[in-house]
């Protein structure tokens, strides 16, 4: 496994839509021999199975331990062997892969899940967690605007500590280790303010929504990032204020639509 480092200077952020400030520091998914070793240690403290065979992941599957990642209209699957993961990596791939569809429409693609020990790739290492079925692989976008928006959005769900998320060249891919617990517990957290969120608008508008709420950007802001909180689509958003590219700025007052 060769490691790599994804750069997000200023100008990559401003590229996707943050206005970045003087001395704002440039972020980083980077691959390490530590990175490694946190994957490893949290499917060990989390008492994750490692299979060691096919025939251990599809039995892990018919049994429940293992969910098959189908694709949908937002992520296909393409050469994985085993297309297995855990239910919360499954959640992960389907609330990822519906924003890039809106952001860059078209499907994430998924290259490799469970991986049994007994399949070993040359540039694996031996603490690999593709066995214990929290892993994906993600290909690279072609697009230069999709691929820096993966990069980002993999950048901003790792700074909650709840992925790992590594850039590989050999072959171009995103690995992306979800933590069962940490990933679950971040997924209610935002289901349950997207709730209250609802209840309290609605309560103040007499129980129904007006739809045109707005929101003032601040920074360190994105279209995704403001997406994911008021549980709209980026692709909604834009069309609510007209806007034909996805560039923000500080104080700038935004329409967030109604789900």
């Amino acid at each position: 496994m060769r490691y790599n480092r994804i750069v997000a200077p200023v100008a990559l952020a401003a590229a996707l839509g943050v206005l970045a400030v003087d001395g704002t520091q440039a972020q980083t998914l980077r691959g390490s021999r530590g990175s490694v070793e946190r994957m490893y240690g949290q499917a060990k403290r989390q008492d994750l199975t490692f299979y060691r065979t096919g025939r251990g992941v599809r039995s892990a599957a018919a049994e429940g331990e293992l969910v098959r990642l189908r694709g949908n209209e937002n992520y296909r699957v393409a050469d994985a062997s085993y297309p297995y993961a855990l239910a919360t990596t499954r959640t992960f791939v389907q609330r990822l892969a519906a924003q890039y569809r809106d952001e860059c429409g078209e499907k994430l693609v998924i290259t490799s899940a469970t991986r049994p020990r007994s399949v070993r790739l040359r540039n694996s290492v031996a603490e690999s967690v593709h066995p214990s079925g929290m892993a994906v692989d993600i290909r690279k976008p072609a697009r230069a605007r999709c691929l820096r928006w993966l990069r980002q959005t993999l950048l901003d769900v790792e700074g909650e500590g709840v992925i790992d998320a590594t850039e590989e060249h050999h072959p171009p891919h995103f690995h992306v280790a979800v933590f069962p617990a940490q990933y679950g517990r971040y997924v209610a957290a935002r289901s349950e303010s997207g709730s209250s969120k609802r209840a309290s608008s609605s309560r103040r508008s007499g129980g129904e929504s007006s739809g045109r709420a707005t929101y003032r950007v601040r920074q360190g802001d994105s279209l995704w990032t403001i997406a994911r909180r008021h549980g709209v689509s980026v692709a909604k958003i834009k069309e609510a204020n007209g806007m034909r590219s996805s560039n923000l700025s500080i104080g700038q007052r935004i329409v967030i639509p109604s789900r």
